[in-house]
């Protein structure tokens, strides 16, 4: 995952409400057209970076639903 996609994805994080989500809910409409290798591969790398604190108050919840992991955005106080 480059910089610039990195740095877009903060971009649709800030404007999310706190809540629980998916990736692709993030990463957007374009996730569709991907090859499964490249889904696998972009999912893995944003859970890396969760886990590394890149996304600020972001968090892997542990938990898969939907197909998918599940990721919470805390909410502002």
């Amino acid at each position: 995952m480059d910089e610039r996609t990195i740095e877009r994805l903060r971009r649709v994080l800030a404007g999310r409400a706190a809540g629980e989500f998916h990736f692709p809910e993030v990463y957007g409409p374009e996730w569709e057209r991907l090859p499964i290798g490249e889904k696998v591969k972009l999912g893995h790398r944003f859970l890396d970076l969760v886990r590394e604190g890149t996304f600020r108050g972001v968090s892997d919840t542990g938990r898969k639903a939907g197909g998918g992991r599940v990721y919470r955005k805390a909410g502002t106080r």
